[in-house]
């Protein structure tokens, strides 16, 4: 079925997965060192209702406690089970007609060779109507809803912002990398999930979910496997048509691929037939972690645009070099500058400035230099890289509020490098507030505008 013919079935389905009115947590536990304990803390800041499950208490924390999903006194959109892998198939039959989506967190399945047990919760939920998501997962985090399934403390994992970045993982614990990626990137997350052995909810019904989500802009994607792998192209195509996603394949060699089985329980599959598919359907496949979250972040502050002419302005010229190494390898075009552009910043600027592609404005430069040769470049080029080397008195706080008007009177793709040292934490904070990407270092500033420029990143 085409993707597109069951976004809408899907988009209202899933609401109740990452906006749930009513959640059950089945395994709750008042023990502060208990993972039951430290999901239902998290949870209990959601909006709507917490109902704790577990024989053993009649309250945990101020709650009423449930001995059974069965004697809940509503039905729950969404019931999290942290119990035994062997429990969980009793767990799912006392769930007919009182949960929609049952998120099962527990390991033990088709991961550790119990393909029989996960056949076996797979069936039971199908008669119970029951959705699932996992089993061996971490589940969903929600920051607009805070809806916050992981079973890590926050003193562990400092949560994202609230932001427009996606998450979707197979792994659970890439999706806390990702998280974490993304806060120190100082973008924010819309919504994530960690979809784990995939006996049911998969990546691409998320996909399909996010195409039309308002709340995100960009998707990032880690897998190891596809289960049906024409479905999974279809929704990764209908999503990158609609949106930036950025994928991210592991299990590429023979030890990559038995890793990922003992992992997840699914198989990897042949690497090159899939990243050849990519390629024919013009998703974008990133080569790896760092890569991913580079065009994440700026993907996330500014809209992709076309063109691939760049221009480089510097303050160090090996900085500039590297820059320019890197845009080649992206297929960026560093053209040369327009004649009559050249002569005015020669005529404006100091002799010893290197006024080419890149623009070398020297260890003497001044915060209004820049400025003068952006807005001298403004028609000229698709985008910019912009280099600060800080460990010099001409490079100021100044230089923000310079980078600021330039990118408010021209909406063209503006990244930056900062070195290290300085005013560089201050003027990183100032920039980044004002949605301009600063990276720590050169190739990783062109990396992130190279996903911004037409032929780098799939967007509608």
């Amino acid at each position: 079925m085409a993707a597109c013919a069951i976004r809408g079935t899907q988009e209202k389905e899933l609401d109740q997965l990452f906006f749930p009115k009513r959640v059950a947590l089945v395994g709750a536990s008042p023990d502060e060192a208990k993972l039951g304990s430290i999901v239902l803390r998290n949870l209990m800041a959601m909006k709507g209702s917490i109902y704790p499950v577990n024989p053993r208490y009649d309250e945990i924390l101020g709650r009423a406690c449930y001995p059974s999903a069965s004697a809940l006194p509503e039905p729950v959109d969404l019931s999290v089970i942290m119990r035994p892998a062997v429990e969980v198939p009793g767990i799912l039959a006392e769930h007919r007609g009182k949960a929609r989506f049952a998120l099962i967190v527990s390991a033990g399945f088709a991961e550790t060779g119990a393909d029989g047990l996960q056949s076996e919760i797979v069936r039971i939920a199908a008669e119970a109507g029951v959705r699932l998501v996992g089993p061996n997962c971490l589940g969903v985090f929600n920051p607009s809803h805070r809806l916050d399934t992981m079973f890590l403390p926050h003193h562990c994992l400092k949560r994202p912002k609230r932001g427009n970045v996606a998450v979707v993982s197979q792994s659970g614990a890439m999706m806390i990398c990702l998280l974490d990626a993304v806060r120190v990137a100082n973008a924010g997350v819309s919504r994530a999930v960690n979809y784990g052995n995939a006996v049911d909810l998969d990546a691409p019904e998320v996909y399909e979910y996010l195409a039309d989500d308002q709340g995100t802009a960009v998707v990032v994607s880690y897998l190891e496997s596809v289960g049906d792998g024409r479905r999974f192209l279809e929704a990764a195509r209908f999503l990158s048509q609609r949106k930036p996603l950025l994928i991210l394949k592991a299990g590429k060699g023979a030890g990559g691929s038995a890793a990922a089985f003992s992992h997840t329980g699914r198989l990897a599959g042949n690497y090159q037939v899939f990243h050849s598919l990519l390629a024919h359907c013009g998703i974008r496949e990133v080569a790896g972690f760092d890569e991913m979250m580079d065009a994440a972040k700026t993907v996330s502050y500014q809209r992709p645009a076309s063109g691939t002419r760049v221009c480089i302005i510097t303050n160090g010229g090996g900085s500039g070099v590297l820059a320019a190494d890197e845009c080649a390898r992206h297929g960026l075009q560093l053209a040369g500058l327009p004649d009559d552009v050249r002569s005015r910043l020669k005529d404006a600027l100091p002799s010893f400035y290197t006024v080419a592609n890149p623009v070398d404005l020297t260890g003497q430069v001044r915060d209004d230099d820049y400025r003068d040769a952006l807005f001298a470049l403004r028609d000229h080029f698709d985008g910019f890289v912009v280099i600060a080397l800080t460990g010099v008195a001409g490079v100021t706080l100044r230089l923000a509020d310079h980078l600021r008007e330039f990118r408010s009177a021209v909406p063209k793709p503006l990244v930056v490098h900062i070195a290290q040292g300085g005013v560089a934490p201050r003027l990183t904070r100032l920039l980044e507030r004002a949605g301009i990407p600063v990276y720590p270092s050169p190739e990783r500033a062109v990396r992130g505008l190279a996903a911004l420029l037409e032929g780098e990143i799939s967007h509608g």
